[in-house]
């Protein structure tokens, strides 16, 4: 039995987004419970030359929706990256859910040698659809839920593997 190129993206990306926006809601829910404001998550970073909480989840939006338009072959939704509390971090998962959520199977299925080329400061990278998916845009979507989950855990908010991994 093979697996299909929707199958390797579309519902690893919803599962992912997911559980990310669960992670959030926890994070919201912590910065209310201890009476902080939730900027000190947002802007929360777990070192000073990374990124804070809001590009982690800009980051991994951006991923999986062009992710999703390149193997269909549509253009690519541009956001603004202005998000600046959790309520406009799930207005934007929820959009990117929405967009993803929009495919058919069949608009990617058959996409594993199809060519993507994307802009990059050091030249285009270019990668065929499947190892596209497969070893860029899937570790670049887990490095930055991670991340997203690891600043969230490193100021208190009580979050597990399972908020992390998702329901069976």
């Amino acid at each position: 039995m093979s697996i299909s190129m929707y199958q390797v993206s579309v519902p690893v990306f919803v599962r992912a987004l997911t559980n990310l926006r669960g992670i959030l809601e926890k994070g919201a829910a912590h910065a209310e419970a201890k009476k902080f404001k939730p900027e000190v998550l947002l802007n929360g970073r777990l070192a000073p030359d990374m990124l804070p909480l809001t590009r982690q989840v800009q980051i991994v939006t951006d991923q999986v929706k062009g992710c999703t338009a390149r193997l269909a072959g549509v253009e690519v939704p541009k956001y603004d990256d202005t998000e600046a509390t959790f309520e406009e971090l799930y207005a934007r998962i929820d959009k990117t859910l929405a967009f993803i959520n929009g495919f058919k199977a069949e608009q990617i299925d058959g996409s594993e040698a199809k060519d993507i080329t994307l802009p990059s400061p050091r030249g285009p990278m270019e990668f065929k659809g499947q190892p596209y998916v497969l070893f860029f845009v899937h570790p670049n979507m887990y490095f930055h839920c991670t991340t997203a989950y690891a600043i969230l855990r490193h100021n208190g908010v009580e979050l597990g593997k399972m908020d992390f991994l998702g329901k069976p």
